[in-house]
């Protein structure tokens, strides 16, 4: 799998593509509970929050630059650090976090579909439709990864345009006035601002797939590093200018008021009663792209372990086809992983399994903690003398530590947060046991 199907445009649209999905939409109210209704403050928030991705993107970026190698950090585990680590690492990615992810997301097109046609919003429907288009996602994927790029130059380039117009239009007809703190009832305020941090930081997840597709990059030394810093600047941009100019359009009494519903308020001021429905397709496509951009990633890591010989099976999903050079192994391997975790999200959500939560909680504290062996060895060349920055070598992997220490911290609120790091703890466990087997294997 080694053809050069990508340029900086297409890895910048799948970093932004994924990271931006539905939420930034409807997170405003969320985050001016927690401030008291302060604009200043969400936006600081913002800024703290992104701590995660914008210097976790810097700190990659040095392990990048240093290696073409496919599977992304799953090779960077391999090279600086060691290859049961690697594997360790591609085991819990490949089985837990791109189909838990690519499954509930695929889900909530179901949702967001139901609600443009005006079908019954049952839990079986939504789910069905989430089905359907993710086996239609993994089947373009394997039959044109040009296409797949093409797809997801769209649907961020669409995702982008409500954003770009709330805050344009904030910035030009907005009330600057209406940004000042409303008085709001002390149990509110009680909350804390920082409290803001939590839904905010979960609004920056899924930059890691770009590094997925680091063998099939036009100049991938180039390249990669490039989108990994451009990319999270600039969605912290569009998430402070949504903010921003959605705050002046309406107001933060206003949001606070109607909730989730201010979003369509916005849309019908700005475009009549046909914009909430225009809206609500860009939703929609947006989140399509999220579900694309984690199937492309989804789809190799299967087949950079099985490359290495590190999963069961693996001469069935190392191999590649000759005209798209894809493996069709290693994409039916993950459409069984997500078919069986879409039956857990079923039952979870049906039972009432996992309250307040779902399946894609599950590998969120995990990861962090798998990103900050990564910064370590960012240390690690810079004490070695390979990296001579010590912005690069020295401050962004520090201030990336920080970062994920704050998604931990966040995460670890979830009274689940323990069997979720130890049901990821059993998947690492076998990648990392599966790997030494196979090297004391004569």
């Amino acid at each position: 799998m080694n053809r050069q199907h990508y340029g900086l445009f297409t890895v910048l649209s799948l970093i932004v593509g994924t990271v931006i999905g539905s939420g930034i939409f409807f997170k405003s109210d969320t985050i001016l509970v927690a401030t008291g209704g302060s604009v200043g403050k969400g936006i600081l928030v913002f800024c703290l929050a992104a701590f995660a991705i914008v210097f976790g993107c810097l700190s990659v970026s040095e392990l990048a630059k240093r290696t073409d190698r496919p599977g992304g950090v799953v090779a960077y585990a391999d090279v600086f650090i060691n290859r049961r680590m690697s594997a360790a690492f591609g085991w819990f990615f490949g089985l837990v976090y791109y189909p838990t992810l690519g499954v509930v997301v695929s889900w909530v097109v179901g949702i967001y579909a139901c609600i443009l046609f005006g079908w019954e919003g049952t839990l079986e429907r939504q789910m069905a439709i989430g089905v359907v288009f993710l086996l239609v996602c993994i089947g373009y994927n394997l039959v044109s990864a040009r296409f797949a790029g093409l797809f997801q130059r769209v649907a961020t380039v669409v995702k982008l345009l409500p954003l770009f117009l709330i805050a344009i239009a904030g910035l030009l007809f907005g009330d600057p006035q209406a940004a000042s703190a409303p008085q709001m009832a002390e149990g509110v305020r009680s909350l804390g601002w920082l409290s803001a941090i939590g839904p905010i930081a979960f609004a920056f997840d899924g930059w890691v797939v770009a590094t997925a597709i680091s063998g099939e990059l036009k100049n991938p030394r180039r390249n990669l590093p490039l989108a990994l810093i451009i990319s999270p600047l600039f969605i912290l941009a569009i998430y402070v200018a949504y903010f921003s100019g959605i705050s002046r359009l309406i107001g933060p009494a206003r949001i606070l008021e109607l909730g989730d519903a201010h979003v369509n308020l916005a849309a019908e001021q700005l475009l009549g009663a046909f914009g909430a429905k225009l809206l609500l397709i860009c939703v929609l496509i947006s989140v399509m792209g999220t579900v694309n951009g984690l199937v492309i990633a989804g789809i190799r890591t299967p087949n950079a372990l099985a490359q290495e010989k590190a999963l069961p099976f693996s001469a069935k999903l190392a191999g590649t086809h000759p005209k798209t050079g894809m493996s069709i192994g290693s994409g039916a391997f993950f459409l069984v992983l997500a078919l069986a975790w879409y039956v857990a999200h079923y039952l979870t959500m049906k039972l009432n399994i996992l309250p307040n939560s779902d399946i894609s909680e599950i590998s969120i504290v995990v990861q962090y903690l798998l990103y900050i062996l990564l910064y370590v060895q960012v240390f690690r060349l810079a004490t070695k003398g390979e990296i001579r920055s010590r912005f690069f070598g020295w401050v962004a992997p520090a201030l990336a530590i920080v970062g994920s220490l704050i998604i931990l911290v966040g995460g670890l609120q979830n009274p689940l947060a323990p069997f979720y790091a130890l049901f990821c703890l059993v998947f690492l466990a076998g990648g990392y046991l599966y790997a030494g087997r196979k090297e004391t294997t004569p």
